[in-house]
């Protein structure tokens, strides 16, 4: 048996979404923002020449993985930057992380859809064994 892909892209009707997994709870949301910004960008386009800090916190693991992503896609929308690597420490109900990456350059990134938004929808964090599953929905 192959090893298991950090993320797979969700069909599902006119949104988009994905699965991530993870051996913890901080690989798992990095892997599911990664997901994220695959659906906007070729990630491999993506240089990491600015960082940015995030904190968030909330009631339960699956709304704290929906702040996660939403404050990742606040900073796409207000400072035009896109991510790939998430270095993040989870304790309890609280988040902090560094994301790394850079300015969107339309000449150079290949850019696909635009997330617009998390749903609720389908949104799950669940713990396996050996690891843990995550899912989410983006509005597109």
């Amino acid at each position: 048996m192959g090893r298991q892909p950090d993320f797979e892209i969700l069909e599902h009707t006119a949104d988009a979404g994905i699965i991530a997994y993870g051996s913890t709870l901080e690989d798992v949301f990095s892997h599911a923002a990664q997901g994220m910004y695959s659906l906007m960008v070729d990630l491999r386009d993506v240089r990491e020449v600015e960082s940015r800090d995030i904190h968030v916190e909330a009631d339960d693991v699956s709304n704290l993985l929906s702040r996660w992503l939403v404050e990742l896609l606040v900073l796409t929308e207000t400072d035009n930057l896109i991510f790939r690597r998430f270095d993040l420490e989870i304790h309890g109900k609280t988040l902090r992380a560094r994301a790394y990456g850079e300015r969107v350059d339309a000449s150079r990134h290949r850019l696909g859809g635009a997330v617009k938004g998390v749903t609720r929808h389908l949104l799950e964090v669940a713990q396996l064994a050996g690891g843990y599953r995550a899912q989410v929905l983006f509005d597109m």
